[in-house]
């Protein structure tokens, strides 16, 4: 098989360099001057077995590439508010032997929250969810640090829609012989659900910093108990506690020194313009409306995200004071 990584951020050339270590096919798929580094000066991944730089094949999209091959695999690894524009441009891209990807080839999904598979649904037949515990970061172009050991990280999968397939365990055998923990699992969107909870949080670190802080835990809890009611009410079940404890123990710590802050904190450093707030916190606000559940606290920080990246704001420019009291203000208008 061929892995296709569209969108080589800090997960995705993660894969595709640990992939590309054990003798697996990559092709990572970037854009700007991300591409161009990696073009120029290959990939720079460090891991906690050391910096190790991969010069792969790098493309900006399906033209670049050609042909797609029929045991392509397809990795999307771009943001959720990136993933329409990625799945448009891959869909159609034509596959040896006849027919196109969206028909042909099986698409992985490795974003935060739970929309990108139902975007991919729309367009693909074949879709897969990925439920991404791997700490990263990229913030320079061509250079991504994975810090964590024993493993590098735990990739839970399975079909979206329910259920596992043979080529899920294939896939899952490639990542565990790449420094992954990759379990094939009949319920990828309870353990994506999960992981949303904890998620919730990213807007708090991109607007208040990565510090730890007692206030902006009880900002997550609050944001955290609006969710679990929403899904109450939706009856959405999601893996417990215990179970996701059970899942990572022991096998990815983290170093010290390792990721300063997430996927969102990251996107403000980097300047994107955009972070992934309305599919994180978005979610709960649309649970909430749907099912008449209040989510004034995930309302708040979605929309507290969304201006900082808008305004090119860097990470950490709101106190924690400043944004609790936006959240108390939203819940006392109810």
């Amino acid at each position: 098989m061929r892995y296709i990584i569209i969108g080589a951020g800090a997960v995705g050339a993660t894969l595709g360099g640990r992939l590309a270590e054990s003798g697996h096919e990559v092709v990572l798929v970037a854009r700007g001057a991300h591409a161009d580094a990696l073009r120029a000066d290959g990939l720079r991944l460090t891991t906690a077995e050391g910096t190790r730089v991969h010069r792969l094949p790098v493309v900006t999209g399906p033209a670049e590439l050609g042909e797609l091959r029929a045991d392509d695999v397809l990795f999307l690894g771009v943001k959720t508010q990136d993933a329409l524009a990625a799945l448009d441009s891959w869909s159609d891209a034509e596959v040896a032997g006849g027919g196109t990807a969206a028909q042909r080839l099986p698409v992985f999904c490795l974003q935060n929250g739970v929309e990108g598979e139902r975007l991919a649904l729309r367009r693909f037949a074949r879709v897969y969810g990925v439920c991404v515990w791997l700490p990263s970061t990229y913030l320079q172009p061509g250079t991504v640090s994975a810090l964590c050991a024993p493993l590098t990280g735990i990739l839970h999968l399975g079909r979206a829609a329910g259920g596992t397939d043979p080529l899920a365990g294939r896939v899952a055998g490639d990542l565990a012989t790449s420094g992954f923990e990759a379990p094939v699992v009949e319920d990828v969107m309870r353990w994506k659900y999960a992981k949303l909870l904890g998620n919730l949080g990213n807007a708090i670190q991109a607007a208040t910093g990565p510090e730890p802080d007692p206030a902006k835990a009880a900002l997550l809890l609050r944001a955290i108990r609006e969710a679990k009611a929403a899904y109450a009410a939706a009856g959405i079940a999601y893996a417990t506690e215990a179970e996701q404890a059970a899942a990572r123990d022991g096998k990815v710590n983290q170093p010290p020194d390792g990721v300063r802050g997430g996927s969102s904190w990251q996107s403000l450093r980097r300047g994107t313009g955009s972070v992934e707030a309305d599919y994180l916190n978005g979610e709960i606000s649309l649970l909430g409306r749907l099912h008449g559940v209040p989510t004034p606290v995930n309302e708040v920080l979605r929309h507290t995200a969304n201006i900082l990246a808008r305004e090119g704001l860097p990470p950490g420019a709101m106190s924690i004071a400043d944004l609790t009291a936006l959240a108390d203000e939203a819940t006392a208008r109810g």
